[in-house]
């Protein structure tokens, strides 16, 4: 897959195992992965660093993916969350998309799907980055008598 390098991707799962193996599967695809094992610590880290996309466990103790997701896009609404769940139903997946999630997918994950998102979800963040960035000179100049 093309433009991976320098992918910043944050995985969110309290089952440490899990999140080690897919940790090393998306390395070895030459992303870079930051991990947390519980909601509060993935705001604080969010809070810390930039990520082109944010892989959410659904079903985590204390705060869970839903509460999780919420606390992030308040501050941060351009984040791209894709939620992961081994307990996937139709309306916790809708609530998530309501939310501001990128995605829905379940447990086991297909790497290539995930892959994919991952890829999408960064073009998409590239996307309003650069609009941004357009808006932000388009002011610049707007300010200026010349």
């Amino acid at each position: 897959m093309e433009h991976t390098l320098n992918t910043r991707v944050l995985l969110v799962d309290d089952e440490e195992e899990f999140l080690s193996v897919l940790a090393n599967r998306l390395e070895a695809r030459d992303l870079k992965v930051s991990t947390a094992t519980r909601g509060e610590e993935a705001v604080a880290i969010v809070d810390q660093k930039d990520f082109d996309a944010i892989i959410l466990d659904m079903a985590m103790p204390g705060m869970d993916g839903l509460e999780t997701l919420q606390k992030i896009k308040e501050k941060h609404p351009d984040a791209e969350i894709i939620i992961l769940t081994g307990h996937g139903s139709i309306k916790a997946g809708v609530e998530a998309m309501k939310l501001g999630a990128e995605d829905f997918l379940e447990k086991p994950v297909d790497i290539r799907e995930l892959m994919e998102k991952i890829q999408d979800a960064k073009e998409k963040r590239v996307l309003i980055l650069q609009k941004k960035s357009q808006e932000e000179i388009e002011k610049i100049l707007k300010s200026k008598s010349w």
